[in-house]
């Protein structure tokens, strides 16, 4: 990649939002005041963490205000988000730089890059989670719904695929592609961590064994595994 290609512009605001993260700026638009994240959340049709996640990114982009709600009443004051007047009229930002500056530091600064990149991963895996009810028992066939209903809202364009007994969630969509071409060992093992962190904290009975980048130009491969002592 060329310095040229790294410095190029990023699709423009609408395209480089991804679908989920325009809707919840949409309703935020729509709303034309602050709301909180579960009205957030039940009017996308989002789990509350995913639409956290996809909140605080507008706000990094520029795009959302954040405030703490004023209350007199008693209790915990609720965190609110409004969209910024100018959100519509946003230019084009290059997260491709940002996320070349941050991978080619850990790739080079770090003595082990995977092993940091997987930690990484997971711990936002877990804060991505969808935790299940108390005393529920998820199938491995809800847990692999909800890791690829999860992974499609942040853009991978996954596929649950079964061959015998082998289980596989095919990602036909690196949202990094440009940063994994050239920091394969940081990226994909921050995506290997994230499928971990998601399996792990919703307490499912698989995990994400290991994940095969680029068998082809556009395909990477997720294999899955029964956790030990865990049953569907």
């Amino acid at each position: 990649m060329t310095k040229s290609d790294v410095l190029r512009s990023d699709p423009q605001p609408e395209a480089a939002l991804g679908d989920s993260r325009a809707r919840v700026l949409g309703v935020l638009q729509d709303a034309g005041a602050a709301l909180g994240v579960a009205d957030v959340a039940e009017a996308v049709g989002l789990h509350p963490n995913t639409t956290r996640f996809h909140l605080d990114g507008l706000v990094d982009a520029g795009l959302v205000q954040r405030a703490t709600e004023e209350r007199e009443t008693p209790g915990r004051p609720r965190t609110l988000y409004s969209a910024r007047p100018e959100a519509g009229r946003a230019g084009p930002r290059s997260y491709r730089l940002l996320a070349e500056i941050l991978t080619s530091y850990l790739a080079s600064q770090s003595r082990q890059p995977a092993v940091a990149a997987l930690t990484a991963g997971t711990e936002w895996g877990r804060f991505l989670a969808r935790r299940p009810a108390p005393f529920r028992r998820a199938t491995v066939e809800q847990a692999t719904a909800e890791l690829v209903q999860v992974l499609d809202e942040v853009g991978f364009a996954p596929e649950a695929v079964t061959v015998g007994r082998k289980r596989r969630v095919l990602l036909h969509h690196c949202p990094f592609r440009e940063a994994a071409e050239q920091h394969r060992e940081v990226v994909c093992a921050v995506h290997l961590g994230l499928m971990r962190g998601l399996l792990e904290e919703s307490g499912a009975p698989l995990q994400a064994d290991r994940l095969d980048p680029f068998v082809e130009p556009s395909l990477c491969v997720t294999h899955l595994a029964a956790r030990a002592g865990k049953s569907s």
